[in-house]
């Protein structure tokens, strides 16, 4: 085969694409449909919740036409992380939407396969003590036994080698747990002989869809095109083009590193890549390397329940109260502090964000300028969602009436925009897990299960 072509309808499973940039994709002949469906972006909360990170209709509304489209062409479908966070809750939500499409539409004896990403404690528990699994970064917090039994499930990012497996299998479509990103892509490349390397640099663009384009959004479609010493990314939309610094800017997407991509296993080595428009639309990439890790390494996640949050949206207008008011609202974090006297202090918190001041940036914003009126967030996490609501209310009421110096009004400092101002979120959640852990090999830690849809 002296070509591979991937179908990337969207950056996120349920983000949403065209259907004209689908059905031209469709048009090219595709070897395969591939769509990533997850992320830890939005933090750990989905992960702990079991929650989804797009709604039900959005997620039908994509994998209806991708899931029929792939049928029709008789073409492998892969989904990578499903339900956002891979885990076995995840994974099962994806499936009975999967499974209603395929009724809906008697799509009949297409073979459905599972990939399990869901790693079980004591595992990495006994990983930990052997040496062999490491925070990854120095915020991790020590990953002790009481940590390990809160946390709500840990999952591990699978590599290429179990989706090889089940394309092996016959499989028409394969629904992963939790996966790094670019390896569904990479891996129904590499099961037709090509290059590691190129094969997983595009999927790292892949995985994003049109984001690497010009307007960039991960809201289109993408087609990639392996050749043997090379790969073509081409938009599907007229809207949209490719170009050398487009894709290239890409490559640096989500690294900490400007041309090294850790995966499992393996090290992605960019540095001498080469980026050249074809005139098309389109850009040809060269050039990319794929070293192997002496020992082979998977990331892990996992969240647990820290605290429960309440938090409230206001706006300030006065020039007087807006030139102090960092000032302002340490004083009224004092005042309610005083009159929670009797709760010890280290259970609840009290935060404040100031868009239009420093809400994005912090203390590291250059330009502390602040605008004629600012957005204030004020937010308490605390132990238990009552006393969350108990303070936030404090908050909001000591902050609504605090006589700061000049003010000349007594009417109120705080414009709401909603009725309650109050909004309890529930619970919060952090990572308890995120870890290197040391395994065999790619293979022997996601399961895979299998079975015939409507026979």
């Amino acid at each position: 085969m002296n070509e591979f072509t991937i179908l990337a309808p969207c950056g996120m499973l349920g983000y949403g694409f065209p259907k004209a940039s689908f059905l031209k994709g469709m048009e090219a002949g595709p070897d395969a449909i591939v769509v990533d469906a997850g992320s830890t972006d939005a933090g750990p909360h989905k992960l702990g919740a079991g929650t989804a990170i797009v709604s039900k209709q959005a997620c039908k509304k994509d994998l209806e036409l991708i899931l029929t489209g792939g049928a029709a062409a008789k073409i492998p479908v892969i989904i990578g992380s499903a339900g956002g966070s891979g885990a076995r809750v995840h994974v099962e939500w994806t499936r009975a939407i999967i499974m209603e499409i395929l009724e809906e539409h008697n799509l009949r004896g297409l073979k459905l396969a599972i990939i399990w990403a869901d790693i079980p404690p004591e595992m990495v528990e006994s990983k930990l003590a052997e040496g062999k699994c490491e925070p990854l970064g120095s915020s991790v917090k020590p990953l002790t036994s009481e940590r390990l039994k809160a946390t709500n499930g840990i999952v591990a990012q699978m590599g290429h080698e179990p989706i090889i497996a089940a394309l092996d299998a016959g499989a028409d479509i394969i629904l992963c747990g939790r996966a790094y990103d670019p390896s569904p892509f990479a891996a129904v490349a590499m099961r037709q002989g090509f290059d590691p390397a190129l094969s997983y640099h595009l999927g790292k663009i892949l995985e994003c869809a049109a984001l690497c384009a010009d307007p960039g959004t991960t809201k289109d479609c993408m087609l990639g095109i392996l050749r043997e010493d090379s790969f073509l990314v081409k938009p599907l939309n007229e809207k949209r083009k490719c170009t050398a610094v487009s894709v290239a800017a890409h490559t640096f997407y989500e690294k900490d590193h400007p041309y090294l991509l850790h995966g499992p296993g393996f090290v992605l080595n960019l540095e001498h890549c080469t980026f050249q428009e074809t005139g098309d639309g389109a850009v040809e990439v060269r050039g990319s390397r794929l070293e192997e890790t002496p020992v082979y390494r998977i990331k892990l996640e996992g969240a647990m329940k820290v605290a429960y949050r309440t938090f409230g949206i206001a706006g300030v207008r006065d020039p007087l109260l807006i030139r102090q008011i960092e000032q302002v609202e340490e004083l009224v974090k004092d005042q309610v502090r005083e009159y929670y006297s009797e709760i010890p202090p280290d259970t609840y918190a009290i935060h404040f964000i100031n868009y239009g001041l420093n809400g994005v940036m912090g203390n590291l914003e250059p330009h502390l300028a602040p605008s004629h009126e600012l957005g204030v967030v004020y937010e308490v996490v605390a132990e238990t969602q009552e006393l969350a609501s108990a303070v936030c209310s404090s908050v909001r009421s000591t902050f609504l009436h605090y006589g700061y110096e000049g003010r000349k009004s007594t009417a109120g400092n705080l414009a709401f925009p909603f009725a309650p101002s109050d909004v309890p979120f529930g619970a919060v959640y952090e990572f308890s897990v995120y870890h290197l852990m040391e395994v065999k090999d790619g293979r022997c830690l996601f399961p895979i299960d299998y079975e015939e849809v409507l026979p």
